[in-house]
């Protein structure tokens, strides 16, 4: 006498596993895609200005500022207080026109 042992239930708990996997795949992918960030370069100007926020906000007594560069460019500053700025954008933005 031969018995079958076929599990449909086993079958499909494969594929609700398979599909959770997917399901979690693409939503780590979604999340990489929107939270991968990248330098993003400032003038001295606007450095300074962003410094001389943070000095108002925090009332810091820090007399000067250091500018943080990257690739010959000012990407953000560091106070004298300790305090670094360094100005991101998501690499999925649109770069802005010079």
């Amino acid at each position: 006498m031969s018995v079958n042992h076929e599990y449909p239930q086993v079958k499909h708990m494969w594929e609700i596993f398979a599909f959770a996997l997917w399901l979690c795949f693409l939503a780590y992918a979604l999340w990489y895609y929107e939270s991968a960030k990248d330098y993003a370069p400032l003038t001295a100007k606007e450095a300074e200005i962003l410094w001389k926020i943070h000095k108002q906000h925090t009332k810091c007594n820090g007399g000067k500022w250091l500018g943080i560069r990257r690739e010959d460019k000012i990407v953000g500053f560091e106070c004298a207080c300790g305090y670094r700025h360094i100005q991101k954008r998501p690499i999925v933005s649109n770069k802005p026109k010079n």
